[in-house]
């Protein structure tokens, strides 16, 4: 018998895929918005300087959703396709196991369930600087959220892991 939680990450999967029919237009004002509120601190400090002139894609695989990011004066900017330089590919769960800190990100990198590919130097500091940004600096409310979130996943995954486990014993 399913619970909630077990529902609501089954129903997850095909929610989250309409995203991809979102035309980019709206995609790109919602995430620049939000990109730009989130990471205006870190901004400001030069942490993103590292992509000036650069870009960065970052892949939801399995959500068939992609958005290129660099650095331009006024702050951060997407775009729907760019000359990049690196890619990070992965499934929308090992991207919420990254932002919330449920899973440490050299052991998603090194389980290949996320992937750089292209300037493996700019993507490594990448990786770098998403880990060391602060949660504090998130809406509380965001932040609760998203490690609620974190946690139900690592629990799945968990119990899917210990299920095949089982099954090949």
């Amino acid at each position: 018998m399913l619970n909630l939680t077990q529902l609501a990450l089954r129903s997850a999967d095909p929610l989250l895929g309409l995203a991809r029919h979102v035309p980019f237009t709206l995609q790109r004002w919602v995430l620049e918005a939000v990109v730009a509120r989130l990471f205006a601190e870190p901004v400001e400090e030069g942490a993103f300087d590292l992509l000036q002139g650069r870009w960065l894609r970052l892949e939801v695989s399995d959500l068939q959703l992609a958005w290129c990011l660099t650095r331009e004066r006024r702050g951060l900017r997407m775009a729907a396709r760019a000359p990049v330089d690196v890619c990070i590919r992965g499934n929308w769960r090992e991207f919420v196991l990254l932002a919330s800190r449920q899973e440490d990100p050299d052991t998603l990198f090194f389980r290949r369930r996320l992937v750089i590919e292209g300037d493996t130097e700019l993507g490594l500091a990448m990786k770098n600087l998403i880990d060391s940004l602060d949660p504090e600096q998130l809406p509380p409310r965001l932040w609760r959220s998203l490690c609620r979130v974190g946690e139900v996943l690592r629990e799945d995954l968990a119990q899917r892991q210990s299920t095949a486990a089982g099954s090949a014993g």
